[in-house]
């Protein structure tokens, strides 16, 4: 698992957050610290409106990044979740921390969104101004 990577290293596996697919890992850029390790991206109508309905849990490390998605739902929730709304470039723009079900979030500007674990947000550092860089499992060094 891939806990840090320099920024230099990053350019062949890098992604726009805007085209990632499938699942990826989430960094910072500029230290390169790990902020999800398996990231879903839903990027289709079906995978966006589904979300993480019917999940009884998002175990620490997993995330899903829905595109686009300048707000998010939560009804029909089992549990609540750490919000990242993301520029199209990865630029955070907005942190809501512990979204309970049957609550809805936005943020102006926001092309994509981050779901994770409630706490994951604080306890990862996420903090607006920062840029997240999506990398293709399998492509880090």
């Amino acid at each position: 698992m891939v806990s840090s990577l320099a920024a230099t290293d990053r350019p062949a596996a890098a992604l726009e957050t805007s085209t990632a697919r499938g699942t990826v890992t989430l960094l910072r850029e500029g230290d390169g610290t790990v902020v999800c390790e398996r990231c879903v991206v839903a990027h289709t109508t079906l995978a966006r409106m589904r979300g993480l309905l019917g999940r009884r849990e998002l175990p620490p490390g997993e995330g899903m990044l829905i595109r686009p998605a300048p707000s998010i739902q939560t009804f029909f929730m089992r549990f609540p979740i750490d919000v990242v709304f993301l520029s199209r470039r990865g630029d955070v723009l907005k942190v809501s921390e512990d979204v309970r079900p049957w609550r809805a979030a936005a943020a102006r500007r926001a092309h994509s969104t981050l779901e994770l674990p409630a706490g994951e947000a604080r306890r990862r550092g996420i903090e607006t101004g920062q840029r997240l860089i999506p990398h293709q499992l399998g492509q880090q060094e």
